[in-house]
């Protein structure tokens, strides 16, 4: 039963809910069922994901159609983690329970004996609950000391000591794998989980039993377990064992955004932005992020983190609000100079190869020029900058700052005459306030001096164009 409303359903015991007419479907059928639907529908059923559409998607949707388990290999930063946690949305929005049951099993299945005596005894008066699909989501970041007792659970000390025989099956605390017990479960880099744990998770994967301490237990667990991991050959941490591997039904490559405006979707979308950041400042870092990723002098095994790029564009933001709040302008805006700072913050989130010791600085500094002058070029083509060029060779200069303000600025610009090149500028930019003019200005300079037509000095966060 798909719930349209954000209400509870109102059925409370099991007889009436037998009367509202509810159906029991597996997991796997709920899913699929609620991702044809929305295909149908015309629906996105992954909101938030960029550059997937042509790739990864359709091999997720069709291992879900499937009944797959499924897990994402890809670099950091490529998504995977909000991939997988996107996939609740494909759960019916409520779902009922029954109350007070340790695995959350359906009324019309119990499955603990505890649950199947309650079933018994009570018959069409077993009270129910309502559970809502965010609660049917279960995640955890494997680390080395996981233990099988956090994934499938281990004997109770206490229910023993309350005199329960050490075999019955009520000593057993449960873990995290049987209480998602028709939900979806998440391990986050699956490959550092020890291999003693990922032998533990195999009977669960397959035959959908419980082994601990030598006890079996029959549990036809319904669970979604869905994994991420970095490539093997990168980590070196551990790797994921074959007939763990061999259990899930599909083994999905992810990978950065293949296009600019996937990479700036992606970036404008996660940034947590404290200023205002133009769309031509954010370019620069979304190519900046690109050309890391091509170049030979970083480490591409350890990849380059969408999340430099949302750093870079978030501390862009905070140097603009820092020079608005000291100097009071009336409004913060990102300009070219604000992207100084980058190359110093972020450094250290990238891997250099190690022939590039003490190069690092030199290396980031040539690619965001490059990914400047690759800026410049897309927008400003076509505008004849000769008599900005020409002010400049008759000595006007033009200073800028981290602590100039746009006004500053747009007052020290040299007089064109009747030219409307200034206009020309910040209009193929959208530029409509002073600060987002400024922008627009700094980055045509910056450009000129990118292609030796002007000079710059620049030092102390301070730039001198002429």
């Amino acid at each position: 039963m798909t719930s349209t409303s954000s209400d509870v359903p109102t059925p409370r015991t099991l007889g009436q809910l037998r009367a509202s007419g509810h159906r029991l479907r597996t997991l796997r059928e709920e899913v699929r069922d609620n991702l044809l639907a929305m295909l149908r529908a015309g629906e996105n059923p992954w909101a938030g994901l960029h550059g997937f559409q042509d790739t990864v998607i359709p091999q997720l949707e069709r291992a879900l159609i499937a009944g797959h388990d499924i897990v994402l290999l890809g670099e950091r930063g490529q998504g995977k983690t909000r991939l997988l946690r996107t996939l609740v949305g494909l759960l019916d929005e409520w779902t009922p329970v029954i109350t007070g049951a340790e695995l959350g099993e359906h009324p019309y299945d119990p499955i603990t004996p505890q649950s199947r005596r309650a079933v018994a005894e009570q018959g069409d008066d077993l009270p129910i609950e309502w559970r809502h699909r965010s609660e049917r989501y279960a995640e955890k970041l494997a680390t080395p000391d996981t233990s099988v007792a956090d994934l499938i659970g281990d004997v109770d000390p206490m229910k023993v000591a309350e005199g329960r025989h050490l075999g019955d099956p009520e000593t057993i605390h449960f873990g995290l794998i049987p209480r998602s017990h028709r939900g979806i479960v998440a391990i986050n880099e699956l490959p550092d989980l020890a291999e003693r744990i990922q032998v533990a998770m195999l009977n669960v994967m397959e035959e959908r039993d419980i082994q601990i301490r030598g006890y079996v237990l029959r549990l036809p667990l319904d669970v979604l377990v869905v994994a991420s991991a970095n490539p093997e050959d990168y980590t070196n941490r551990g790797r994921i064992i074959t007939p763990l591997k061999d259990r899930f039904g599909a083994e999905i490559r992810t990978h950065y955004p293949t296009s600019l405006e996937s990479e700036m979707a992606v970036v404008r979308q996660e940034a947590r932005l404290v200023a205002e950041v133009p769309d031509h400042v954010l370019e620069v870092m979304a190519r900046f992020t690109r050309a890391l990723r091509e170049s030979g002098a970083v480490d591409q095994r350890s990849g380059v983190s969408a999340r430099f790029a949302i750093a870079g564009v978030e501390t862009v933001a905070a140097s603009a609000l820092h020079r608005a709040t000291r100097r009071g302008e009336p409004e913060a805006v990102a300009r070219v100079i604000d992207l100084d700072t980058v190359v110093d913050v972020l450094r250290g989130k990238i891997e250099f190869e190690s022939g590039e010791e003490g190069r690092e600085v030199e290396i980031l500094t040539h690619l965001l020029r490059t990914a400047l002058a690759a800026t410049v070029r897309e927008h400003f083509r076509g505008i004849d900058m000769g008599l900005l060029v020409s002010a400049m060779e008759k000595g006007h200069t033009v200073s800028t700052g981290a602590q100039v303000t746009a006004e500053e600025f747009l007052s020290g610009l040299p007089s064109l005459g009747e030219s409307e090149l200034y206009d020309q500028i910040t209009g193929r930019l959208g530029a409509h306030s002073p600060g987002e003019a400024a922008s627009a200005i700094e980055l045509a300079l910056e450009g000129l001096f990118l292609a030796r037509r002007i000079g710059k000095e620049s030092g102390g966060g301070e730039a001198v164009y002429g």
